[in-house]
């Protein structure tokens, strides 16, 4: 014989009087901000004359800034970087080749032919508070952010992680969650998401206080043309619920030129190589 009590041989419904009568179904819907990221982005030797490219330019930054989404006046309020806006064509290729399994991964279905880009350093105290990056793009439902670090080896900092929020939506109402997931920022390393979702960058240290062991990024906006079509395919609701969280973010009176100067550059199609790679094994 076991010494083990036995199942009922029937299941036992739990009756309503056994809840509370407050009890209702009514559930939060929690969104995860889709995400990829790739290694290895420009290759090493591209990587390293970037980063020196970048310290040789110390005097040229100037301190980051962050628009009031009710007066669009610029401030500092949450922020703790240097940026310096920047164009690259071999960067902007990278970014165009990649794009089809970005876009793939991300569940995104609109057109993106266009990028602001800006070098940011972020040193000791360094830190981004939690924001979109709606005043950024023209259309914050369909734009994709890109982060894409540099640091020296071994890294001279410690921090700095990109944190990556969840969207709740409750009834008819989205907004950012507690939950989240993290980012290490690795040298050579792009991470894309969507503009709308929330995100913050971590207090950073520098322990020897020198720029050139700041944590350096090419933060890039990827958009698509103005009159583009609201996005389509299995994620386009994700991206809605997404967009509608962060549209109190948005600067009332729209997204002109860049506050930080940050001008724009044309994406150039992606290579047939890369559209191997969005096709999967086997592909092309």
């Amino acid at each position: 014989m076991s010494g083990f009590a036995k199942e009922p041989a029937t299941a036992t419904e739990i009756g309503t009087r056994v809840l509370p009568s407050s009890d209702r179904w009514s559930p939060a819907l929690v969104i995860p901000a889709p995400v990829c990221r790739f290694e290895n982005f420009l290759g090493a030797e591209r990587a390293d004359a970037l980063l020196e490219y970048a310290i040789g330019r110390q005097r040229d930054f100037t301190a980051g800034t962050v628009l009031d989404p009710l007066t669009g006046e610029e401030s500092r309020k949450g922020r703790d970087s240097l940026v310096l806006p920047v164009t690259s064509a071999v960067f902007s290729r990278h970014l165009a080749d990649c794009l089809p399994l970005v876009r793939e991964c991300l569940g995104h279905g609109a057109a993106l032919d266009r990028s602001l880009t800006v070098l940011t350093a972020h040193g000791d105290g360094g830190h981004y508070g939690m924001h979109t990056d709606a005043s950024r793009v023209r259309d914050v439902s369909t734009a994709v952010s890109a982060v894409y670090y540099l640091h020296r080896r071994p890294r001279g900092f410690g921090g700095g992680q990109l944190r990556l929020h969840d969207t709740v939506v409750d009834g008819h109402r989205a907004r950012p969650a507690e939950t989240y997931r993290t980012v290490e920022p690795e040298h050579d390393t792009i991470v894309f998401f969507p503009s709308a979702a929330f995100h913050e960058v971590v207090p950073s240290t520098c322990p020897s206080g020198r720029f050139a062991d700041h944590r350096f990024t090419l933060t890039t906006w990827i958009s698509g043309p103005e009159s583009a079509p609201p996005p389509a395919g299995a994620g386009a609701r994700s991206w809605r619920w997404l967009a509608a969280a962060a549209e109190g973010t948005r600067p009332l009176h729209g997204v002109g030129a860049d506050h930080e100067g940050a001008g724009t550059t044309a994406l150039p199609p992606a290579g047939p190589a890369a559209r191997r790679v969005a096709g999967g094994p086997g592909a092309g």
